[in-house]
C-alpha cells in the first residue's frame, strides 16, 4: 500500500509544503499523482499560485510539468485552459478571481499535462476543496506554489506533506537541523479548551496584544508584537500568565523581558506560520525559557527528502533519507526521487 493510500484514511485535503524552492515540492506533487493513479484514489488537485509551467516564473530554472490522469478534478483559470496539453471538461466557473482569470473547475477528460493555479484566499480554497470531494474526489491535493507558509496555515487543509532537501544548505546536518526546526514549530501545543479559549474567539474589533491575568484579558495599544519587548517586560505583573501576540511573531517582540518575565509567561500565537525566528535564536530563546502555544497547529502527514541543488551539489540518497527518519521518527519520510 502507498502512503496516499494510508493518507487518504485520515485526511482530506493536503497541502504540499516547500521549505524552499527547488525542494522538491512539484516533485512530490506528480510523485502522488502518480501513486494515486496506482492506487485507484480520485484526485483533485488545485494550487495557491500559479504551478505546473515548464519554467519557473521568478527563478528562470525548469520545472516539471503537472501530469493528471484522465477523471481527475482540477482548478484552471480561464488564460490558462488553452495552454493545457490535456484535455479538460469545463464543469463550472467558480466566481473565484485571479490575476489570470476567473478559475474554472474542469475534469479531465484526457490525460496530459496541466498549469493549475487556484484561489489565494484561503477560505475560497476550502469552499473549493469541498466542491471536489462533493463531485467525487476521494482526496484533494493543494499545490502551496506562491506562498510556503500561508499555504501552511491549518486552516487551508487538514495537513501538510512538507517537501524538503539540498537547496537548504551544503550541510546535511543543517538541512535535517532545519526542517525538524519547522516540523517542531508547527506541532506546537493548542491552547486548551476552556474559558480563556472561549473569551480569544469571542474578541472583535482591531487585534491588539492581550494580556490574561487573573481570569480577565487587559488589551495593550499595541497592534503588533514586533519591536514591543521592552513595552511588554514593563506590562508584565505578577499575576500575568499569558500574552496573546496577533501578527508575526519574532526575536524583537521578546527582546528586552527580563528573564524571570520571560519564564513567566506564555506566549500564544494564533498560528505557527506567524513565527519568524531562526534556527539558532529559536534554540537560545527556549534555553532561557521561552513557552509558545498556538490556537491551532499545522498536522505534518509525510515529509519528502530531495538530495538535488539546483547549484550543483548534491548528497547521498540514503544519507539524507536515514538521516531525516532519525530526526522524525513518527513522521512517515520518502524520497521521491526513488
Amino acid at each position: 500500500m502507498g502512503i496516499l493510500r494510508q493518507l487518504a484514511d485520515e485526511y482530506k485535503t493536503l497541502s504540499i509544503v516547500g521549505m524552499a524552492k527547488n525542494a522538491g515540492k512539484t516533485t512530490t506533487l506528480n510523485y502522488l499523482i502518480e501513486e494515486a493513479m496506482d492506487e485507484g484514489l480520485a484526485l483533485g488537485v488545485t494550487s495557491t499560485g500559479r504551478d505546473g509551467e515548464t519554467t519557473d516564473l521568478v527563478t528562470g530554472t525548469d520545472k516539471p510539468k503537472v501530469f493528471l490522469e484522465a477523471g481527475t478534478l482540477v482548478s484552471v483559470p480561464s488564460r490558462l485552459y488553452e495552454l493545457a496539453e490535456a484535455g479538460l471538461e469545463i464543469l463550472k466557473m467558480t466566481g473565484y478571481s485571479t490575476s489570470i482569470g476567473q478559475l474554472m473547475l474542469c475534469r479531465v477528460a484526457e490525460s496530459g499535462y496541466v498549469q493549475i493555479a487556484g484561489p489565494v484566499i484561503t477560505s475560497e480554497h476550502r469552499r473549493l476543496c469541498r466542491e471536489m470531494l462533493d463531485l467525487g474526489a476521494d482526496m484533494v491535493l493543494i499545490d502551496g506554489a506562491v506562498d510556503r507558509r500561508s499555504i501552511a496555515d491549518p486552516k487551508a487543509s487538514d495537513a501538510v506533506i512538507l517537501a524538503t532537501g539540498a537547496v537548504l544548505s551544503r550541510n546535511l546536518k543543517t538541512v535535517v537541523a532545519e526542517t525538524a526546526r519547522l516540523i517542531e514549530t508547527y506541532r506546537l501545543p493548542r491552547l486548551e479548551e476552556g474559558k480563556l479559549r472561549r473569551q480569544l474567539q469571542q474578541e472583535s474589533g482591531e487585534e491588539a496584544v492581550l494580556l490574561y491575568e487573573m481570569g480577565r484579558l487587559r488589551r495593550l495599544d499595541l497592534k503588533t508584537g514586533l519591536g514591543a519587548g521592552t513595552r511588554l517586560d514593563k506590562e508584565i505583573r505578577e499575576d500575568t500568565e499569558l500574552i496573546y501576540i496577533p501578527g508575526a511573531f519574532t526575536k524583537s517582540s521578546i527582546e528586552g523581558i527580563r528573564p524571570a518575565k520571560l519564564r513567566q509567561v506564555t506566549f500564544l500565537l494564533k498560528d505557527p506560520t506567524r513565527i519568524f525566528f531562526d534556527g539558532a535564536s529559536w534554540q537560545q530563546m527556549k534555553k532561557r525559557g521561552l513557552t509558545v502555544k498556538v490556537m491551532n497547529n499545522i498536522r505534518v502527514a509525510a515529509v519528502t527528502v530531495n538530495p538535488y541543488a539546483p547549484a550543483g551539489y548534491r548528497f547521498d540518497h540514503k544519507e539524507l533519507l536515514d538521516a531525516m527518519r532519525q530526526a522524525l521518527p513518527d513522521i512517515p519520510v520518502m524520497d521521491v526521487m526513488l
